[in-house]
């Protein structure tokens, strides 16, 4: 028998799933979950793990490498909503074997789970390859972000957040208690430091380092 745990936030889903995979006669259910703590008692002695990417509170990747310690021969696939292929590549990179999207038949899921468990691949060589070396690329880019990032200072920082809010000079000055003239020296350093040649590819620059991120209704700072 493949001994297959469930992760899954969304209990509908994952209950649904569980009951085919109590159907099939060479697979049984020995643990379910809806967040990474509550997955902890059942990763003994596990076969196949169906995680959930997105479990609101954290992500199924995360119970990986207790999963490892616990079941050194247990497989991951891994469920998720997102076409993120950034995401999608680092679940690869975690150690997932596969990845479906939760909008496949569940008859596929389960297909999945059963090839997986008898050692055949379900995504190709080819694919894999691509993800890691996407997940590599984004670490690169994201470790050169910070070093770029990190010659700001937090006075720099505080300007870049406030044009990215459309504040202007004045309203600048007056928020951060300096005068005009300093917001203009700021910004020369700036542009500077992010290697830009006006405010708006600064502005673009800082949102690609997470210095501030974009809402529904426009540009905001980030959450402290």
């Amino acid at each position: 028998m493949t001994r297959v745990l469930l992760v899954e936030d969304h209990s509908a889903f994952r209950q649904a799933l569980a009951f085919m995979i109590d159907r099939e006669p060479d697979m049984e259910v020995v643990g379910q979950a809806g967040t990474t703590e509550e997955a902890r008692p059942y990763l003994v002695d596990v076969d196949v793990a169906v995680l959930d990417l997105d479990l609101g509170t954290g992500s199924g990747v995360d119970v990986i490498p207790d999963l490892r310690r616990a079941s050194p021969e247990s497989v991951v696939l891994i469920l998720t909503a997102s076409h993120e292929t950034t995401q999608i590549a680092r679940a690869v990179e975690a150690g997932a074997a596969a990845v479906l999207h939760k909008s496949a038949p569940l008859t596929e899921i389960i297909d999945a789970v059963r090839r997986l468990s008898r050692g055949e691949a379900v995504m190709s060589p080819q694919d894999v390859v691509g993800l890691l070396r996407l997940a590599n690329q984004r670490r690169a880019e994201q470790v050169e972000a910070h070093a770029i990032a990190s010659r700001l200072t937090p006075r720099e920082i505080d300007v870049l957040r406030a044009l990215a809010r459309g504040a202007s000079d004045k309203d600048i000055a007056q928020e951060l208690h300096v005068s005009p003239e300093t917001v203009r020296t700021h910004m020369v350093n700036i542009l500077g430091k992010l290697n830009a040649s006006s405010r708006l590819q600064a502005l673009v620059l800082a949102i690609q380092y997470g210095l501030v991120e974009i809402g529904r209704d426009g540009i905001l700072p980030p959450r402290e």
